[in-house]
């Protein structure tokens, strides 16, 4: 059988419940929910990190990230560290990438890159013209545009409209992926087509969010008080001074809430359309039965929820847990919801046992393959998901104390460790599904606290380093 071609969209900051067919009656996302209805929708999956460096090394190399080394946004992923896609085009493929990479610090400078398998680099980190390597400007002004010219920032604004969609980062993401596969070539290939929304600001066509009526949506789940017994870093981004710099929930009125989440709301419309344009595509050429289409985040967006935005050293579910779908029409089932835990570090060991290869001893995530066939039982998988937080983002670090965190989750409970200085989080999901109630210094609650850390300390044992002397060879 000839090795699959896999297609493999992920986008940025995307929240678990963004799409229609998941459960939001308030969003469209048709496209989406054809692709769920063609594959396999994994409603429990969870990042490795909620910010993106760290989440990006971790799933593309099926690694966590304290063995990635890459821990925080400024990092760079070291150079032994060894990608999924760079194992594929060892066997093979031919391996394009489109938007976003971000495996190394991203500071009004071009990336860098290690030997990553990419033949084809489309690199645009985010739309704004902050380098002259940005592939998607220069697209805007062969087509006589100026990016300055179209995006137009008010002072102030929490939400605006950007570039039409059209001539958005998105669609071009999308472009190059169809020109990448339409090339000529006799072996399979792997194109990663990494959307920059719907990652703030909140600045999505004005056509698609002229669609959302903000009057018409729920309020963010947030209740007045809840973040008096929750860590330090929370209470002071409630006021807008840590992850969501700038954006103060505290400080905006009922429907400015409402209007950011219409607009998140919009650049996943914009997305769910671009998503039918290469679906239709793989079908008009004949390509859909032999090409694995994966979709999903790197991480969550808080969007009002708990009284934040953006995001942080904050293990909510919202910033943890992501949109996860495969499909592989004739290979694995159609419709067919999983509800097991799972991991983003999951993805490349299943890609790996798709593509007919070994999976090497450095890779810690487990193949989802089976479940995928309909092998093996969709309810059960893991006991518990890891995430981590290690100072992530640079502005952290002007914070005393500095945010050291991990979170262990299993169906029942989460459990939030901050280190170094003795504040956590603890929540009872059958009871407080939505994670108001902090339950951490709750006499009541100890045995189960007790349990939870042990949790935790095994997770972070057995998610070291496989192979401490680290070697590149796989």
């Amino acid at each position: 059988m000839p090795k699959p071609n896999i297609l493999w969209i992920c986008t940025d900051q995307q929240r678990f419940d963004s799409i229609r067919a998941f459960g939001n009656p308030h969003i469209n996302t048709p496209n989406l929910d054809r692709l769920v209805s063609e594959g396999v929708s994994f409603t429990n999956a969870f990042c490795q990190a909620p910010v993106c460096t760290p989440s990006r090394a971790s799933f593309l190399t099926g690694r966590y990230p304290r063995t990635t080394r890459t821990r925080q946004n400024g990092q760079c992923i070291p150079e032994d560290e060894v990608l999924v896609t760079k194992m594929l085009a060892d066997e093979g493929y031919d391996c394009g990438l489109s938007g976003k990479l971000h495996l190394s610090a991203c500071c009004r400078r071009v990336e860098q890159r290690i030997d990553d398998g990419y033949r084809e680099f489309h690199w645009s980190h985010h739309p704004d013209p902050d380098w002259p390597e940005n592939a998607y400007i220069h697209w805007l002004e062969a087509k006589g545009y100026k990016w300055q010219d179209l995006y137009k920032r008010p002072k102030g604004a929490f939400v605006y409209p950007g570039v039409p969609g059209e001539l958005h980062q998105t669609k071009w993401c999308i472009d190059k992926a169809m020109d990448f596969i339409s090339e000529e070539r006799e072996g399979p290939w792997c194109m990663s087509v990494n959307i920059f929304d719907p990652h703030h600001p909140f600045d999505p066509p004005q056509e698609y969010l002229d669609r959302y009526d903000p009057d018409k949506l729920p309020d963010p789940k947030y209740k007045p008080g809840e973040l008096d017994n929750k860590p330090f870093f929370q209470r002071i981004d409630h006021d807008g001074a840590y992850g969501g710099r700038g954006m103060a929930f505290s400080k905006m009125t009922p429907r400015e809430r409402r209007e950011v989440t219409a607009a998140c709301y919009a650049m996943v419309e914009l997305i769910d359309h671009n998503v039918g344009r290469i679906l239709d595509f793989l079908d008009e050429k004949g390509l859909r039965e032999n090409t694995i289409v994966i979709f999903h985040s790197d991480h969550g967006e808080l969007q009002g929820d708990h009284g934040m935005y953006w995001k942080g050293p904050f293990m909510y579910d919202c910033s943890t847990r992501v949109p996860l779908i495969i499909s592989w029409p004739g290979h694995f089932k159609q419709g067919l919801t999983c509800d097991a835990l799972v991991e983003l570090v999951d993805i490349a060991p299943t890609l790996l046992t798709a593509a007919g290869m070994p999976i090497p001893t450095r890779v810690q995530g487990k193949s989802l393959y089976d479940i995928c066939t309909g092998e093996a039982d969709p309810h059960n998988f893991r006991d518990s998901v890891l995430t981590e937080f290690y100072i992530a983002q640079p502005f952290h670090k002007k914070y005393d104390p500095q945010a050291y965190c991990t979170m262990v989750r299993t169906r029942t409970h989460k459990l939030v460790a901050f280190h170094g200085f003795d504040e956590g989080e603890l929540y009872d999901l059958q009871a407080d599904p939505d994670e108001f109630d902090n339950l951490w210094d709750s006499p009541a609650h100890r045995d189960i606290k007790l349990q939870m850390m042990k949790l935790l300390l095994d997770r972070s044992v057995f998610t070291m380093d496989p192979i401490p002397e680290r070697v590149a060879e796989y």
